[in-house]
Parts: C-alpha cells; structure tokens; sequence
C-alpha cells in the first residue's frame, strides 16, 4: 500500500512509495483505514532531521523508513488483543502527534501526557498517518464526535488541538485581547477558537493578504501586514488594545517572537508554538518590570482533543481545508516551505 516516508538523506521531502506495510498488531493496538491525512509545518520538521533522523528513532519496522503525518483521521478496520477496552471495528479516529506515553510518571497522572519522557510522537518516532493504514495505541486514539466532517477533524487532529490547548495555556477570558502572530493553518484556527470559543478580541499579524482576509472572515477584529513599508508591528498592535493579554506566536520565524513580546500589556503572557530553528531574545528589564511571562505549549492531551473535536461538531469552528492528492505531496510542501497556504491541505486516501 501506499505511504510517504523520510528520505534516507533528510532534505525535507519524503519518498513516495507503493510496497508499505503496517506493523503486526500488539496488545492494545487497533488498526486503521486512513480517510485523510493534512500536513503540518512539524512534518516538514521531520523530514528534515531538525529533531533528530526519524528513521533512526524509535520504533522501527522492518527495513522502512519512517512513515510522517499526525494529522490523521481514520476508520478502525482490525483489533488487536485488548484493544477491545477502547475502540470497536467501525470507529473513527484520530492519529495525532500525541501517539502514546507510558501513562504512570508524574506527568501522565497529573494531567500532563504531552510531557512524558517516554512520550512517542506519530511520524517522528512511530509510523505516523500519511499512510494508507496505520496502527495505533487503542487508549490514546481519540473518537472523532458524530457530525464533524472528518476532513476538518484531520486538522483539529494536530492545529485545531494545538491552539486550543495553547489558548488555555495563555489562560485566555472572555473579553481579552490575544494576538495572534502567523494565519496559516495554526494562526487561522487559533483566530476560532479565540474568538468563537473563548469569547476574546483577535488581533492578526500576517504578510499574506489572502491570509489576514480569511482571519477577518472568522473574526479577527484588528489586521496587521506586517510586510507594510514602514510599519511598528508591536506599536499598532499597542495603540490598537492598549496591549494584549497574551501573544500566540505560530509564526516560524524569530522576528513574530520580538514582536509578541513587545506587544503584550503588563502581566501579559507570551505563548510559544511555532518551532523556528534558534533562540529567543527577551528585553530583561520589560520582562521584570512588566511582570512578563513566557511559556511554551506543545500539542495537547488526550482530553484537550476531545473538547476540540466537540468544538468543531457543534460549529463553533471550521478549519480551512482543501483537499490535495497524495502523488502531489513534495509539491504541496514546497507550498508550505513558501508560505503560500491558507489553511491546510488535506490528503484524501478514501479514492486509492
């Protein structure tokens, strides 16, 4: 069957190949028939090796190598022993980036799976989604809630859950401002959540015109381009909210950083998301003097994705979706590479 995996030299594309085939089930395993699959700015990471080699990490099957994708949704079709507990042949699931952890150390009793040492990661350090069948942990696949459009579920899958969860890690209420740095496919649906689930105020920072239009059209109340000749990203941001609550930085570049910090109010929380290669600059004496906080926000659990999911079968948000097909996939993360997606392309395997 058909599945994209790492090149043995990680460029940053992925090898299209014919003859894949998913490991044997274990105790606890389920297989599942892809639906579809989107791609992410991590998977781009992946196969990269900016982490690490993915073919060298982890779990290994057979000669293969390293399938990537963990914005997945798809039907279980096959149980392994035990797996029973969980899931039932005929569920629609979710493969997300969370893909399991050892489920007894003090972050997995305490609400915080994500940071798990034995964590394990779809399309990094186990065969992720981008695949025509993958095998998941039966206790970590999430259900994907009757009425939501499996092509949006496969975004919540990974962006949706990720700015949800970040927006709670802002500690984000109703009547706030947040900015929101980068309105790509994570940016656009935190601009959702932000507005239609939180109750708050949205600012946008984008140099893509088509993107800041799809932001205002979900509720995003102040855009900025920052590609603007001339213009003070953090100084309209201040002059337009008297500085924001907190800043959700999506954006892959360390400049949307600079810029998050300078446009936050005292106490104001700096959320980081995106993973740019390098390091971050912090003014010490606004930091100290403003009372500043800056907090990094990966992904999200378990049940943070089943209150994304409910989110999105009750309306309140509608990832930007398009579907892509799959012998497009190094074209698309060209696209991707050069910041030229609204939203996200969608991977349909329920034609092959």
């Amino acid at each position: 069957m058909k599945a994209a995996v790492v090149r043995e030299k990680n460029d940053g594309f992925v090898d299209l190949i014919d003859d894949w085939q998913p490991r044997a089930l274990g105790f606890g395993d389920a297989l599942v028939d892809v639906e579809y699959c989107g791609l992410c700015h991590t998977d781009l990471h992946c196969a990269s090796g900016d982490f690490g080699d993915p073919n060298t990490l982890g779990e290994r099957n057979g000669n293969f190598r390293r399938v990537i994708g963990h914005e997945g949704v798809g039907i279980v079709s096959k149980l392994g022993e035990g797996a029973d507990d969980y899931l039932k042949v005929g569920d629609r699931v979710s493969i997300a980036w969370f893909y399991g952890a050892c489920g007894v150390c003090d972050y997995c009793v305490s609400g915080n799976e994500t940071f798990c040492r034995k964590v394990r990661n779809s399309g990094y350090t186990v065969d992720g989604a981008m695949a025509q069948q993958v095998v998941v942990d039966a206790k970590y696949a999430v259900k994907v809630p009757a009425g939501l459009d499996p092509v949006e579920a496969s975004s919540i899958t990974c962006a949706g859950v990720t700015m949800y969860k970040s927006l709670k890690v802002g500690e984000t209420k109703p009547g706030q401002w947040v900015s929101v740095h980068g309105a790509g496919g994570l940016g656009n649906l935190a601009v959702q959540y932000a507005h239609n689930v939180f109750g708050a105020h949205v600012v946008v920072i984008d140099g893509n015109p088509d993107k800041l239009e799809a932001a205002k059209e979900n509720g995003a109340e102040v855009l900025i381009n920052r590609k603007q000749p001339g213009i003070d990203v953090a100084a309209e941001i201040q002059k337009a909210t008297g500085g924001v609550n907190n800043a959700q930085v999506t954006a892959v570049n360390d400049a949307a950083f600079k810029q998050a910090v300078d446009s936050l109010r005292p106490m104001g929380k700096l959320v980081a998301v995106a993973l740019p290669q390098g390091d971050m600059s912090l003014n010490i004496v606004k930091t100290v003097l403003d009372g500043i906080e800056v907090r990094g926000s990966l992904v999200g659990t378990r049940g943070d994705l089943k209150e994304a999911f409910q989110f999105g079968a009750e309306g309140k948000v509608h990832p930007i979706v398009e579907k892509a097909d799959f012998n497009d996939l190094n074209d698309v993360i060209q696209e991707m590479k050069n910041g030229s997606i609204t939203g996200r392309k969608v991977f349909d395997f329920t034609h092959m």
